[in-house]
């Protein structure tokens, strides 16, 4: 297992990148050696941060939770801002982490594990997991921008891949409808209704893969059930 990797599910680090600083900074000790970036850990290596040594959860837990507006997706807010993230909303839990983002702006449903492989395997594009969206988009809204949206279009970091438009409606100021992707770059969906000229005034994720939103309320959170674990895995 990846050291960064390790340091993020052992609850050390709030995220990947974090516990790269960390080794970067050369806080991080394996078997009483200094670690650098790219390291690796196997079962019995002696993990220690700042000192004080980090071990893996003994429970696997993983959760839905639904997003409100103006809450980051992150387990620590960067230092000297206190900002309200999502860690703020979940019970404690070792090494618990978000499976993918969503902006602060954006509400919905996210998955938060502490299982590796799990968090892995629903954020990773390789999982090519399906991210299921409500869009409110201000009137008008041209067939020629929606059928653009659905084509995918070019952004600065690569065109988007065709997404799936569903549920199409329109009524008074606004349209309203569901896009499915696959993708998960930062902010995609804002750039691409950006790019063909749509003004989007609402952004809400209702699925990723398996697993629905439903009506849980807003700012709560629930137990992955073991048929929704079995179908993500």
């Amino acid at each position: 297992m990846r050291l960064q990797a390790f340091l993020a599910r052992g609850g050390a680090a709030p995220s990947r990148r974090k516990a790269e600083a960390f080794i970067e900074a050369r806080r991080v000790t394996v078997n009483g050696a200094t670690a650098s970036i790219g390291a690796t850990v196997a079962p019995g290596d002696a993990i220690l941060l700042d000192g004080r040594i980090v071990t893996l959860p003994k429970e696997t837990v993983s959760f839905a939770l639904h997003k409100p507006a103006g809450y980051l997706t992150t387990m620590k807010d960067e230092p000297g801002k206190h900002r309200p993230t999502i860690r703020d909303l979940m019970p404690d839990h070792p090494g618990l982490v978000p499976a993918g983002r969503l902006d602060a702006a954006t509400t919905g449903l996210l998955i938060l594990t502490n299982d590796g492989p799990l968090a892995n395997r629903v954020a990773h594009p390789s999982g090519e997991m399906e991210k299921e969206y409500l869009l409110v988009i201000k009137n008008p809204a041209p067939e020629k921008s929606l059928a653009a949206l659905a084509a995918g279009p070019n952004l600065e970091d690569g065109p988007m891949l065709p997404s799936k438009l569903t549920c199409l409606r329109s009524a008074g100021k606004n349209t309203t409808l569901h896009l499915t992707i696959h993708e998960g770059r930062n902010r995609i969906i804002r750039r691409a209704c950006e790019a063909v000229g749509l003004r989007l005034i609402r952004l809400h994720r209702i699925r990723v893969g398996p697993v629905t939103l439903g009506d849980l309320p807003e700012g709560g959170h629930r137990p992955l059930t073991s048929q929704e674990l079995e179908a993500l895995r």
